[in-house]
């Protein structure tokens, strides 16, 4: 599914115009992204959690030069579905 068939979804349901459900989904993807930038997680109950996840250095082999690299430590975002969810997920999907 893409951003465009969610605002399809989500007008269709709720009768709102697509411009409108559009604008609606980019600023809490915007919201989501700043806040991750920012390193606050975004907690959505009964959903799951945007989180920031630390990764610490590691020491990796660039096979073409045949050196070894340090991959400093750095912070990626990462996103963490509800236990509900989840299970939703495993008792439903086929």
């Amino acid at each position: 599914m893409t951003k465009a068939d969610i605002v399809n979804e989500i007008s269709k349901n709720t009768g709102i115009e697509k411009i409108t459900v559009q604008k609606t989904v980019e600023a809490f993807m915007d919201t989501i992204k700043v806040s991750l930038v920012k390193g606050k997680n975004v907690y959505l109950r009964g959903f799951g959690s945007f989180i920031v996840k630390k990764r610490a250095e590691k020491t990796a082999r660039n096979i073409s030069k045949n050196t070894t690299i340090i991959i400093a430590e750095h912070f990626i975002p990462a996103f963490k579905p509800a236990k509900t969810f989840v299970s939703k997920v495993k008792t439903n999907v086929k």
